[in-house]
C-alpha cells in the first residue's frame, strides 16, 4: 500500500534565503525520492524538518494520514518512525558494531539479521574506530534499519566515501531497501547517484522546487535553463526554429543547424534553448550517410580534457558542443586539438526549451 508523505513548509535564513516547499509524495514500497541540486539549495534544512531535527517557520507534514507537524502538533524525531543517516555515520566510537546496530532496540533477532543483510557479522565485536568509512557506513544503515523505520531518509550518506566503495554501497542500499519494502527520501547532489537510486527526483534551487518528475525525465528532458544547468547538460544553445515538417523541426544555431522532433512547444520562427548530453555526441573521423542520426556535423576539436577512463571534447561545430569519449575511443581516433571529425546526434537527443 502507497503511503502518501504532504509536506507545505517555510523557513526563513539569514541573508534572504527562504525555503519554501509544498508537495505531496507517494512513497510505495521501497521507492527512492531524491532531493537534488548544489549546495546550499534547501535539501538538508528540508530533509531535517521532515525528521523533525529542524523546526519551520511555519508550516504542516503529514504521513500517511499522521500529523507530524501542523499548529499546536509537532512530533519529536523519535515519535516519526523515521531512520536518519548521514555523511558521519554518527556512530558510537565506544561500543562495538553489534552494540551500535542494537542501540535502541530489543530484539536480538533483528540486530542479527540486520548484520547479517549488510554483511557485517564479521566487525559485530570489533569496535567503530577500526572500521574503515564503508563499513561504518554499513553500521549506519544497519542501525538506522534495524528499528524498522516507516521511512529512511538520507542526507548524502555516501559523499566522505572513495569511488569504488561508493557505487558499491549505493547498489547495496537499493537491495537491501527492495527487501525490507522501506521507502526513503536521499539528498544528494552527484548526478551519478540520483540516477542510480532514485525513482523520482526533485529538484531544489534556492529553497524552491524548481522541477519534479522521473530521475531519468528530469535529467533528459529540464523544463529551464537552469534546471538544466543544475542537472549537468553539457551543451545548452540558443536557437531560432527555421522550419518544422514530418514531425521534425530545423533550427538555425549560431552558425549551423540542429534537427529536433517536434513536441509542439515551439513553432517556426519561435525562439528555444536546446539542450544536449555530452554523452549523447557520437563522434568519427569521416561522415557516415549511412547512419541514422538527423543531425550530422563538420567539427574541429577545440580542447580535449581528461576525466579517469573518460574524455570530455569541448568541438566547433558552428556553436560550442561537448561531447564525452572512452579515452581508448578518442586515441583509437586520434582526436586531439586541431583534428576535425565528424560528430552525430540523434534528433530524439536534442531537448528542447520554450523561450519567451
Amino acid at each position: 500500500m502507497a503511503e502518501e508523505l504532504t509536506f507545505s513548509l517555510r523557513k526563513r535564513f539569514p541573508g534572504g534565503l527562504e525555503l519554501c516547499c509544498d508537495e505531496a509524495l507517494r512513497l510505495d514500497g521501497a521507492q527512492i525520492v531524491a532531493l537534488f541540486g548544489p549546495s546550499a539549495s534547501g535539501k538538508t534544512t528540508l530533509l531535517r524538518c521532515l525528521a523533525g531535527l529542524e523546526h519551520p517557520d511555519e508550516g504542516t507534514i503529514t504521513w500517511h494520514g499522521e500529523s507530524w507537524l501542523a499548529p499546536g502538533v509537532c512530533l519529536p524525531p523519535q515519535s516519526r518512525g523515521v531512520g536518519y543517516v548521514t555523511q558521519e555515520s554518527a556512530l558510537f566510537p565506544h561500543l562495538s558494531v553489534r552494540a551500535n546496530v542494537a542501540f535502541g532496540v530489543s530484539s536480538a533477532p533483528r540486530v542479527a539479521e540486520m548484520l547479517s543483510l549488510f554483511g557485517i557479522e564479521a566487525l559485530a565485536d570489533r569496535r567503530i574506530t577500526g572500521l574503515s568509512g564503508g563499513e561504518k557506513q554499513r553500521v549506519a544503515l544497519a542501525r538506522a534499519l534495524a528499528r524498522q523505520p516507516k521511512l529512511l531518509l538520507l542526507d548524502e550518506p555516501f559523499s566522505a566515501l572513495d569511488a569504488p566503495t561508493r557505487a558499491q554501497l549505493r547498489g547495496e542500499l537499493r537491495e537491501r531497501l527492495r527487501r525490507l519494502k522501506i521507502p526513503a527520501i536521499l539528498v544528494t547532489h552527484n548526478r551519478n547517484e540520483a540516477m542510480a537510486l532514485a525513482d523520482e527526483l526533485l529538484v531544489l534551487s534556492a529553497g524552491k522546487i524548481v522541477q519534479r518528475g522521473a530521475a531519468a525525465a528530469v535529467f533528459n528532458a529540464p523544463a529551464s535553463a537552469e534546471v538544466a544547468r543544475l542537472v549537468g547538460v553539457e551543451t545548452v544553445l540558443p536557437a531560432r526554429c527555421e522550419s518544422h515538417s514530418n514531425g521534425l523541426l530545423r533550427f538555425q544555431v549560431g552558425s549551423g543547424s540542429l534537427v529536433a522532433v517536434d513536441t509542439g512547444v515551439v513553432q517556426s520562427g519561435g525562439e528555444a534553448l536546446l539542450c544536449i548530453r555530452a554523452e549523447d555526441v557520437i563522434l568519427a573521423r569521416h561522415e557516415d550517410t549511412a547512419s541514422s542520426p538527423r543531425n550530422r556535423l563538420a567539427v574541429r576539436v577545440e580542447s580535449v580534457e581528461s576525466e579517469g577512463g573518460l574524455v570530455r571534447l569541448a568541438l566547433d561545430a558552428g556553436f560550442p558542443l561537448k561531447a564525452l569519449l572512452t579515452r581508448q575511443s578518442c586515441a583509437e581516433l586520434g582526436l586531439e586539438p586541431g583534428a576535425h571529425a565528424w560528430a552525430s546526434v540523434k534528433a530524439p537527443h536534442v531537448h528542447v526549451i520554450p523561450r519567451g
